[in-house]
């Protein structure tokens, strides 16, 4: 999934923007397919605890959900059905506003814009299509990038090295618990976002650095937060 274009310029540093959550309204849409997929499976998990997962790979989702000991063999067949339960809401995905626009001006100001999902090609796709923001970003990391995804590092640590900068010049922008975790990990700071549902108490708790209700916001106050300039040192 990994992908990149030539900078149009010289880039001192870069942000990674998670994207469900942050910045298209999907975290409770997952939740919901997650939800349904563990119904069919004849499996019940309350909904509000799926939620609380949401951020997560499946891959640790599903082991935060229903445990590591369990028997896995059913474990594809569930990613499998949140995947198709998922997909039913592709054509109606939307940003949240001001999401596109915040990704210009980053790049604007001298960011390399990069999006690091721990989403599938097909759905970070889908999600890019509903964005519409692709002359703002500069590269793109999936599930499929890594072997573990958030809240371990590792997809952090692959967006950085497409974007070509070392962590001390990066800035995580995510919406859950993980992806602060994910970002700490990586040794990036992190900025959080209210729009996946986390409260701002658990956010700073987790350890980002900022908090905002989401992309509108951050836009508003980018003057004053730690992305108004990337960093010359």
């Amino acid at each position: 999934m990994s992908e990149e274009r030539s900078p149009g310029g010289t880039y001192a540093g870069a942000v990674l923007f998670d994207v469900d959550g942050t910045l298209i309204d999907t975290a409770y849409l997952h939740a919901v397919a997650w939800w349904q997929a563990f119904r069919q499976a004849g499996l019940t998990v309350p909904m509000a605890r799926t939620h609380r997962a949401i951020g997560m790979g499946s891959d640790h989702l599903l082991d935060h959900l229903l445990g590591p000991d369990r028997d896995k063999d059913g474990d594809s067949a569930l990613s499998a059905s949140h995947d198709a339960l998922f997909a039913a809401y592709w054509p109606s995905l939307q940003p949240f506003d001001g999401a596109a626009r915040l990704l210009h001006v980053c790049r604007q100001r001298g960011w390399r814009v990069v999006l690091a999902s721990s989403a599938k090609e097909d759905e970070l796709s889908a999600m890019r299509a509903a964005l519409n923001a692709e002359d703002s970003i500069d590269a793109v990391t999936g599930a499929s990038d890594v072997a573990s995804s958030k809240p371990e590092p590792d997809l952090v640590e692959r967006a950085l090295e497409r974007a070509g900068v070392p962590a001390e010049r990066a800035v995580f922008v995510g919406d859950t618990r993980w992806d602060v975790e994910a970002a700490a990990r990586a040794g990036v700071p992190c900025i959080g976002m209210l729009s996946g549902g986390w409260s701002r108490a658990e956010l700073e708790q987790a350890g980002a650095v900022e908090v905002y209700e989401g992309p509108a916001e951050l836009l508003g106050k980018l003057d004053g937060s730690i992305l108004s300039q990337p960093s010359k040192d």
